[in-house]
């Protein structure tokens, strides 16, 4: 019974240390036994954590734990060298069992802490701030551990610096290792171009463009283009693909529609998404379309790109490793359009900071929609999202429930605002830019596109893209 007492009253020791109070060492109790059994506990509670922080894909990795192990060894040998110019052999564990328990009870705290951000249950600027805040953490419980010593002893200030200075040397060197050596750890891969797939694409878009149907005359057509250029998250290719449905379906347009997809999934059924496909896709359905009857719909849906230092740069990301591949920025865009023919134009761009887009792209032909504003970010691209926050509220709700593309808009913003509010996020606020001329021809162009009767749930196409769950809003990364 006193060992489990001991082994609670070493726990409540630790806590005056973290104060920096001295009472730490009239709570701590330094037995042999003691040192083994928080070593064991500290290390399965370091075990579970990992376990939180850790991929699906990851496995468990012995060289992990040594990497652990060499705190509390660095620890055991400064209790020595304590005891040693003290004279005092108690002191000899003192060291090894404050740290130890200290470092129990901030883990299971970090713990508690990550498994509500892995419940999407903290607000996304906690959960920004996590990673400084457990590295901070661990440091303060090695600061404080030396502190209650250089009380104890009265240690001169050059030797408190001294000592400062070490510590700070090893838990550099230490955390680069824990990084290299984690406890669960995820191989690298490089994503390999399959050589059929290779082969395969020139013919994939051929067939693609060529599938494009002519214009009928004596109706206004529309003709859907979707872009998902950003290959290592699926969210993006299961957004335009659900997009493309919607056309297909309720808007009799699957002649008239085609996919740019970067996903290693999609090599050989849909073409790349590339500024250079996107140029001649353009080009494909100018010749095919009638530009003053027809409309283009243009749906793009990526990571918005940022500098350095983490600021806008106006660019949508394209990347499908391991091409290398040009970026796509709204002047090159517009340029695209123009030398299409293309009169009439819907631009639907759902990324962060899409509203820098807005002013290469406006003109009094083209109605813009961007999910964000120039200078925000908008949400949802995690690995195991089906959509982002505003391909949900914008392409999966409010175009299958209005008879209208504004009155979709206008019907989505505030869908966006309250999941992105209640998720914690600063609004995105999406943008809509309406050209004069193309809000008079509006009406008129889209009779035959929306059908009220036709109004049906939508289910995305089997075996595209295979998500981990596919209904669960989770907290995201910004795009």
């Amino acid at each position: 019974m006193s060992f489990f007492s001991n082994f609670f009253s070493n726990l409540g020791a630790s806590l005056w240390m973290l104060i920096g109070s001295e009472r730490a060492f009239t709570r701590a109790k330094p037995t042999f036994g003691q040192f083994v059994l928080l070593m064991v506990v500290a290390l399965s509670s370091n075990i579970l954590f990992a376990w939180l922080v850790a991929t699906d894909d990851s496995y468990f990795n012995e060289q992990g734990l040594i990497s652990y192990l060499v705190w509390p060894v660095i620890i055991v040998a400064a209790g020595i060298i304590i005891a040693q110019r003290s004279v005092n052999y108690s002191l000899l564990f003192v060291p090894a069992i404050l740290w130890l328990a200290a470092d129990t009870l901030l883990v299971l705290f970090q713990s508690g802490i990550q498994f509500l951000e892995n419940q999407g249950l903290l607000p996304y600027w906690l959960g920004s701030i996590l990673p400084s805040l457990f590295l901070l953490l661990f440091v303060w419980q090695t600061t404080a551990l030396l502190l209650i010593f250089a009380k104890r002893f009265g240690w001169p200030w050059w030797e408190r610096c001294l000592m400062l200075i070490a510590t700070i040397a090893l838990l550099v060197v230490w955390q680069k290792n824990t990084i290299s050596q984690p406890i669960f750890k995820t191989d690298a891969t490089q994503t390999l171009l399959d050589e059929a797939a290779f082969y395969e694409q020139p013919a994939v878009f051929s067939r693609t463009l060529d599938s494009i149907a002519e214009h009928k005359q004596g109706r206004a057509e529309w003709y859907f283009l979707g872009v998902a250029p950003y290959a290592e998250q699926n969210v993006f290719a299961n957004e335009i693909l659900q997009a493309k449905q919607i056309f297909d379906g309720r808007f009799d347009s699957a002649k008239r529609s085609l996919a740019l997809i970067n996903n290693p999934n999609t090599w050989g059924e849909y073409p790349l998404a590339t500024r250079t496909s996107i140029e001649r896709s353009l080009v494909r359905i100018g010749e095919r379309m009638d530009s003053d009857e027809d409309v283009l719909f243009m749906a793009l849906s990526s990571h918005g790109s940022v500098d350095e230092h983490g600021e806008p740069i106006g660019e949508l990301a394209v990347s499908n490793p391991p091409l290398d591949l040009r970026q796509i920025d709204p002047f090159w865009l517009k340029s695209a359009l123009d030398k299409s023919g293309i009169r009439w134009r819907v631009i639907v761009i759902s990324a962060c900071y899409s509203g820098t887009f807005i002013n290469a792209l406006k003109d009094p032909y083209t109605l813009i929609i961007t999910a964000s504003k120039e200078d925000k970010a908008s949400f949802g691209c995690t690995d195991d999202a089906e959509l982002t926050y505003f391909g949900r509220a914008f392409f999966a709700e409010s175009m299958l429930q209005t008879d209208g593309i504004i009155e979709a808009f206008y019907a989505a913003v505030p869908k966006i605002k309250e999941r992105e509010i209640l998720m914690g996020f600063e609004p995105s606020e999406p943008q809509l830019v309406v050209g004069e001329l193309i809000q008079l021809a509006l009406p008129e162009l889209q009779k035959s596109l929306y059908n009220p009767s036709e109004n049906s749930p939508l289910q995305l196409p089997e075996g595209v893209i295979d998500t981990k769950n596919p209904t669960q809003t989770s907290t995201a990364p910004p795009q």
